[in-house]
C-alpha cells in the first residue's frame, strides 16, 4: 500500500521525469566480464539519476528530491550512492551524500525533520536508517564530531520504532504511519515491521549487542505469526488492525521480500550460520523471490513476460498494460538488488543462486538504457526495447543492479569490532516521537532544519515554490 500523488512539474523538472519522448539513443554499453565496463555503466546511470537532484545548489534543500518524489526515496537514493562509492571507488557524490544525510536528521537526530511529519511513516524513517547503516557498515567517511555519527542515527531510529511497537491490536507489529492524522495509521505493512527487523539485525551484527538480536527475533516471529508471511515463504504487502490482522493485502513487491531476506542474512551471519536462520533465509530466497524473476518477452510491449527466468521484474505494476507503477515503485528493484548482493557476503552459500540472476538482470537492464536520445534507463528490463519510462527510480534500480556485480571484489560490511569507525549512542532518539505535531508550522511544512544548514530564507522560498506546484491524492 502506497501513497500516490500527481504533480505538475515546471521547467527542468518536467524534462527529467517520467515517460514521454520515445527517441532512442546509443545506450549504455555493459560488458559484465570487465570491471571497468561495469563501473562505467553504473556511473552513467548514477549521473542520469543525479540530474534530478538539486539539493546541493544554492538556495535549495539538501536531502530532498523535487516533486513528485517522496522524502523517503531521497534517503534511499543516498544509501545507493554510498554503495556506489564502495563498489566502484568513485568519490564524486560523497560530499553531496554526507551533506544531504546530516541536513535531514531532525531535531532529535533520528530522521524525523519537522517539515516531513505530514507524510512521515515508519517505513520512510527506516529507509534513512538503512542509509546510515550503509555508511557505518561500509566505513563511509565519518561526519565531523559536532554531527551525529552514522551508527548513532541508526540507533536513534531503532529506539524510536521499538517505542512504537503496537500491542493494542494484532499482538504487536508496527503501524505504517507514525501519526494518527495520516491515512494508513491502522495499516501494518511489511516494509515497516520488516524494516525494523532488518535494522535490528544489522545493529546486532555491527555492535554485537544481544538486545538488537532479540528484537530481530521478535519482529520476525510477529511477521511469521500473521498472514503477511505464508507457509510457502511468499511475502504479502501488509495487514490491518481493523480486523486484528486476520487477513493480508495480497500484493507482491520486491522490497518486501528483500528486506526480509536481508534481515535473515544478517541474523544468519550474526548467529554463525544458525540452522533456524539458515532455513528462514533459504525459504525466503528460494521461494519468496521466484515470482520476481521472469524471462525476456523480446520486443513485446504488452507488459507480460513468461515466468521462470532470471530477469528481475516488479510484476505488480510492470505487467499491467498500461503500467501502473507510481513514483515510488520503480525504485524497489534497487533495494532487492543491493540486499541480494550483500546476502552473498553474509551467507556465501547463496551466491550460486543470486549472482546469475543479478548478471542476467544487469545485462537486460543496460540493454534498454537508450531513452531520451541517449542513455536514460527504462523500467521493464525483460523487454528488448526502451519502454518510454525514466526517472530517479528507474536510474537507481539500474545503477544498483549493475554496480552490485562487483560485490565479490569488495569486503563484507564491517562491524564495530572489525574495521568499523562509527561511534554509537545506544540511548539516541526521541522515544518514539508519536505526539501529534498538528501545529501550523508542521502542517505548512516549514523547513525547521534550515537554520542548522544555513540555507535561510532562500531554502524556505524554494520549498514553497515546489509545494505550490503540487496537489495530493491518496489511494
Amino acid at each position: 500500500m502506497h501513497f500516490r500523488r500527481e504533480f505538475q512539474v515546471l521547467g527542468v523538472f518536467g524534462s527529467l521525469l517520467g515517460g514521454g519522448n520515445a527517441q532512442t539513443g546509443p545506450g549504455i554499453t555493459l560488458d559484465t566480464t570487465s570491471t571497468d565496463s561495469i563501473k562505467a555503466a553504473a556511473g552513467t546511470a548514477a549521473f542520469n539519476m543525479m540530474k534530478v537532484y538539486t539539493g546541493n545548489l544554492t538556495g535549495q534543500i539538501p536531502g530532498i528530491l523535487p516533486g513528485p518524489y517522496y522524502w523517503w526515496e531521497a534517503g534511499a537514493m543516498f544509501g545507493q550512492l554510498i554503495n556506489y562509492w564502495y563498489l566502484t571507488g568513485d568519490t564524486t557524490y560523497n560530499e553531496v551524500v554526507s551533506q544531504a544525510i546530516q541536513f535531514q536528521v531532525g531535531a532529535n537526530n533520528d530522521f524525523m525533520p519537522q517539515n516531513q511529519t505530514k507524510d512521515l511513516g515508519n517505513d520512510d524513517q527506516v529507509f534513512w536508517a538503512f542509509t546510515a547503516m550503509d555508511a557505518a557498515e561500509l566505513a563511509f567517511p565519518d561526519p565531523p564530531a559536532s554531527d551525529p555519527s552514522w551508527l548513532a542515527l541508526a540507533q536513534a531510529v531503532f529506539n524510536d520504532q521499538v517505542a512504537r511497537w503496537d500491542t493494542g491490536a494484532c499482538n504487536g507489529g508496527l503501524r505504517w504511519q507514525i501519526y494518527p492524522f495520516n491515512t494508513g495509521y491502522d495499516y501494518k505493512n511489511t516494509v515497516a515491521t520488516g524494516g525494523l527487523f532488518q535494522l535490528a539485525a544489522r545493529l546486532a551484527r555491527y555492535t554485537g549487542n544481544q538486545t538488537y538480536a532479540d528484537w530481530a527475533e521478535k519482529t520476525f516471529d510477529w511477521i511469521a505469526s500473521t498472514p503477511i508471511l505464508t507457509s510457502t515463504w511468499q511475502v504479502w504487502d501488509g495487514t490491518s488492525r481493523t480486523d486484528n490482522c486476520s487477513g493480508a493485502t495480497q500484493t507482491y513487491w520486491t522490497y518486501n521480500v528483500g528486506t526480509m531476506i536481508s534481515g535473515a542474512a544478517y541474523m544468519y551471519n550474526f548467529t554463525n550460520a544458525n540452522a533456524t536462520w539458515a532455513a528462514r533465509l533459504s525459504g525466503l530466497l528460494y521461494n519468496g523471490t521466484e515470482v520476481f524473476f521472469v524471462q525476456s518477452n523480446g520486443a513485446a510491449t504488452s507488459g507480460q513476460a513468461p515466468p521462470g527466468g532470471s530477469i528481475m521484474a516488479e510484476v505488480a505494476c510492470e505487467f499491467p498494460t498500461p503500467q501502473t507503477c507510481d513514483t515510488d515503485e520503480p525504485s524497489f528493484k534497487a533495494y532487492l538488488s543491493r540486499w541480494l548482493a550483500v546476502t552473498t557476503q553474509l551467507a556465501p552459500y547463496t551466491e550460486q543462486f543470486i549472482m546469475p540472476r543479478l548478471y542476467a538482470s544487469a545485462t537486460a537492464a543496460a540493454a534498454i538504457c537508450n531513452g531520451q536520445g541517449g542513455t536514460m534507463c527504462g523500467r521493464r528490463w525483460y523487454q528488448t526495447i526502451w519502454d518510454g519510462n525514466f526517472g530517479v527510480g528507474e536510474q537507481m534500480s539500474v545503477m544498483s543492479v549493475i554496480q552490485n556485480l562487483l560485490i565479490s571484489k569488495v569486503a563484507a560490511p564491517v562491524t564495530a569490532a572489525k574495521g568499523g569507525t562509527s561511534i554509537g549512542d545506544p540511548s539516541a532518539g526521541g522515544a518514539g516521537d508519536t505526539a501529534d505535531p498538528t501545529t501550523s508550522e508542521t502542517l505548512g511544512r516549514t523547513v525547521t532544519t534550515a537554520d542548522k544548514a544555513g540555507a535561510g530564507i532562500l531554502t524556505a522560498l524554494s520549498l514553497l515554490l515546489i509545494i505550490g506546484a503540487t496537489w495530493w491524492m491518496v489511494v
